[in-house]
């Protein structure tokens, strides 16, 4: 058993397989997920789990090179965040390893992380 950290094991399994430059997307119940990504499911009521919580155990996780937000997203929603428009993140999504569904409520609560690496 882990002392701290993530303790989803699919979740942990697709970060741990994840090399330089790969995406992964934390995001709201409403952004649709393209066939062929797989869809990690942790919301299990509206605003459950949080999307910042999720955000920041995968945060603690993995090297992140660069992010990406909807420009549309509220200002201040991940300042560090490149924003580009939310039609050309649906496309990233498509390019994800992975879609990390939250139970966030926010309109335009996701994230594309892109791997990065330790050195």
């Amino acid at each position: 058993m882990r002392r701290d950290g993530l303790w989803h094991p699919r979740l942990l399994q697709i970060i741990t397989a994840m090399g330089h430059t790969d995406l992964i997307v934390v995001a709201d119940p409403g952004l649709p997920v393209p066939s062929g990504v797989e869809t990690v499911d942790l919301v299990w009521r509206r605003g459950e789990p949080g999307f910042h919580p999720v955000l920041d155990a995968i945060r603690r996780e993995l090297v992140v090179e660069h992010s990406y937000v909807a420009s549309e997203a509220p200002p201040g929603f991940l300042p560090d965040a490149e924003r580009i428009p939310h039609e050309q993140l649906k496309q990233l999504t498509g390019q994800a390893r992975a879609v990390v569904r939250t139970g966030e409520a926010t309109p335009y609560a996701n994230v594309v992380l892109r791997a990065g690496v330790p050195f």
